[in-house]
């Protein structure tokens, strides 16, 4: 008879060194509950635009269901640059600078592996979306992690990040608009920070999907600073923008060499991105400006109404300029991020993400997405008012 096996033995290291993600425990929790208010979702709750389920309809309807390029369908290659030339002046050569992803998830991991030898330090800026240190990790990088801070808006100092910088240190991730803070970066703290990278010798990967959702100003895509086009690669999709986030579609841009490399492991990881979400990005980029417009401002709307409303029950709340996220303080309340969310999901039944899911820089902090209507915000908010009231008392 043969022995029994213990498969947990063949567990790659790195795979057992991370931590399983903060936001699905959380989750799990909420499963099966009912009459629940969602502020803990990251997607829009839009319905993909019909003119482009419709153009992606049609594509089916006619066949459209092979394999494409592994760079992506030279179309959607093209909109992009001519996007990406019209918006900023960044010109970008379709056939070598532009890599079609299954999501801007894909986009990270490759972008990561691709630049990224095992001992190489790659500082991570926090609070930030979970998967950035695991996929440090995963490619056998030691992440190194940079904290923002509420009194600076949560975001990127020059003054913050020269200490973390060694001489191993091979790149950056940065994040802005930000996920889970809603921070945006300036242009003049940009050129600072692009100072140190061009003084260290440092590459950039720039997390920019939430590139669209900017209120009250013009997004600054770090590529666009002198000097910095050939030391970064944009990352970005078609999930926050368009309410895409089923399709599974994003892309990245950078010099050829990086992107090069990255396709490299894409085509046999990943092949190519599913040709029916690339046919319907097409159609977003060439005509969905007016749709994508009309829900950023309904965007604009509710953050306006969740940052009044959570001053106004005594959680401190800056106001974010990006994404769909605000990140009240709840410090003062004397509960840890954890605790208070789960509390208020089983006292009130509002779901939030605890602020330390996201970094340690995130405790004390909730992230709350406003991807919901007003009418569930205003539940949210009341909820929210009456559980802090009864710590109080």
């Amino acid at each position: 008879m043969r022995p029994p096996c213990d498969p947990s033995k063949f567990i790659a290291e790195a795979v057992k060194s991370i931590p399983p993600s903060g936001i699905r425990r959380f989750f799990d929790l909420v499963s099966g509950l009912e009459d629940i208010i969602s502020l803990g979702v990251g997607e829009p709750d839009f319905i993909t635009p019909w003119h482009i389920r419709e153009m992606c309809i049609h594509s089916l309807e006619k066949g459209q269901t092979s394999y494409t390029s592994n760079s992506g369908l030279p179309e959607l290659r093209d909109e992009l640059t001519r996007t990406y030339y019209r918006r900023y002046g960044l010109d970008y050569n379709p056939a070598s600078e532009v890599l079609i992803t299954t999501g801007v998830s894909e986009a990270l991991d490759i972008a990561i592996r691709a630049v990224v030898n095992p001992g190489d330090e790659v500082i991570v800026v926090q609070p930030s979306y979970v998967a950035y240190v695991p996929s440090v990790i995963l490619a056998g990088g030691k992440p190194v992690i940079v904290s923002t801070h509420r009194e600076d808006d949560f975001s990127l100092t020059a003054e913050t990040l020269k200490p973390a910088i060694t001489s191993k240190t091979k790149a950056i991730v940065l994040n802005f608009p930000n996920n889970p803070t809603g921070a945006i970066m300036e242009q003049e703290g940009m050129e600072d920070i692009a100072d140190l990278v061009v003084e260290n010798d440092l590459f950039v990967i720039s997390d920019e999907v939430y590139e669209c959702l900017t209120y009250g100003g013009k997004h600054v895509p770090f590529s666009s600073l002198e000097g910095m086009k050939d030391r970064t690669v944009m990352l970005n999709g078609f999930s926050k923008a368009y309410a895409m986030t089923g399709l599974r579609l994003g892309f990245a841009m950078g010099a050829p060499d990086i992107i090069h490399s990255m396709m490299m492991i894409h085509q046999y990881s990943m092949l190519c991105a599913p040709i029916t979400a690339q046919i319907g990005a097409i159609e977003a980029l060439r005509n969905g400006k007016v749709e994508m417009e009309r829900m950023v401002r309904e965007y604009d709307r509710r953050r306006h109404f969740i940052v009044k409303g959570f001053n106004s029950i005594g959680l401190e709340c800056f106001n974010p300029k990006g994404a769909f996220y605000a990140f009240p303080y709840i410090g003062d309340t004397g509960l840890s991020s954890s605790d208070f969310a789960e509390r208020l999901l089983n006292e009130k039944r509002v779901v939030t993400i605890p602020g330390d899911v996201f970094g340690e820089a995130g405790e004390g902090f909730l992230r709350c997405a406003y991807a919901a209507s007003l009418d569930d915000l205003r539940k949210a908010i009341e909820g929210m008012g009456d559980f802090v009231d009864g710590l109080k008392r």
